[in-house]
């Protein structure tokens, strides 16, 4: 005999409606968009409302034939905005146009809508427009700090310590007098203190003005709106802090090998401030509508996510590896959901 047991809390509980969770992360990644375009001539800004236009007149179309109208809940508009994070701030604006129309006509709506998903939408666009057009990104993202380092190691060129941002400035990255004289600040007053020192270098990357991925560009933006979005609990603090807590300590130990460094000497700090990481741990990696239900589960998926984008950016080559494992972690849910049925809710005689 067969019975049903459900714990005391079986599901991650969201109290704010999908509608207020939708439109508080896209005024958030308005933002990000917002400190990227201010420094490339408002570039950013055209990609972003390229994407914005497709994804709404895609989701209006798509409500014509169906009868309904679900364009008010945001979700249409969030995945257009977080595709724009997602897509060099240099792309052609209808890359953006063709991606935004993929992610919304075939990754959200093929599947039945928001929910029935099996992939982030604005992921899926992501992927569609950088396998499509892969001269294009890689021409966008000519001369970007990510880029500028995996040529460099590719060229032989490693560092004793591990350290990418010691690579970086070997292969002629040049830090900004801003970021020396604040740099200079903090280790007077405060890390001198400790008996600590921040090398100089890492304050550009919150105001980055080279080029590279949106979300990256204003990564400072991203972060305040980390922030707002954990303190309002839009979505459950635990799974960012599993996905940063498993990424850091996989970085932190193994790292550096990649650099020409040792064991245990990674650059922890550098590897949180590129390649899409914050975005990935606080927006893709908790996205409740790709993820699991429970607590036990959706950590399980958010240190498997940390795991293989880990894996794909250090040791297999990619920039933004982080992204590849939020979408393998996204093809795995099915499978994890299953055993979180099987385990956590049924209790079998």
């Amino acid at each position: 005999m067969n019975s049903i047991h459900v714990a005391r809390k079986p599901l991650i509980h969201i109290t704010d409606s999908t509608s207020q969770r939708m439109w508080l992360v896209s005024s958030m990644a308005g933002l990000v968009i917002l400190q990227s375009a201010i420094s490339d001539n408002w570039y950013s800004l055209l990609i972003a409302v390229s994407a914005l236009l497709a994804a709404i007149l895609m989701e209006l179309a798509i409500n014509g034939a169906r009868g309904n109208f679900t364009l008010h809940d945001g979700s249409a508009v969030t995945t257009a905005l977080v595709l724009t994070l997602l897509l060099p701030n240099s792309v052609h604006p209808v890359i953006a146009v063709l991606s935004a129309l993929f992610a919304i006509g075939i990754v959200k709506h093929a599947y039945g809508g928001l929910g029935s998903n099996w992939l982030n939408p604005a992921l899926g666009g992501w992927l569609f427009a950088s396998l499509s057009w892969p001269p294009n990104f890689e021409q966008a993202l000519d001369g970007s700090a990510l880029q500028r380092l995996y040529q460099a190691v590719e060229r032989g060129l490693i560092d004793p310590s591990g350290s990418p941002l010691a690579i970086l400035k070997i292969a002629g990255y040049k830090v900004s007098t801003q970021d020396s004289f604040l740099t200079n600040l903090f280790n007077n007053v405060l890390f001198s203190r400790i008996n600590a020192e921040l090398p100089a270098g890492y304050l550009d990357f919150f105001a980055f003005t080279g080029p590279g991925i949106i979300a990256d560009r204003g990564i400072g933006f991203l972060i305040i709106g980390t922030i707002i979005i954990t303190a309002t609990r839009i979505n459950k603090p635990i799974i960012p802090a599993v996905y940063i807590g498993v990424y850091v300590l996989l970085v932190r130990l193994f790292g550096a090998i990649p650099f020409g460094g040792a064991f245990g000497n990674g650059d922890m700090l550098f590897a949180l401030l590129n390649g899409g990481i914050i975005l990935s741990a606080f927006i893709l990696a908790a996205d409740p509508a790709t993820g699991t239900k429970s607590y036990q589960a959706g950590i399980l998926t958010a240190a498997i996510a940390a795991i293989l984008g880990f894996l794909f950016r250090f040791f297999g080559g990619a920039p933004f590896g982080a992204l590849y494992g939020i979408m393998v972690a996204n093809a795995l849910v099915p499978a994890i959901r299953h055993l979180e049925i099987k385990f956590l809710y049924t209790n079998r005689r």
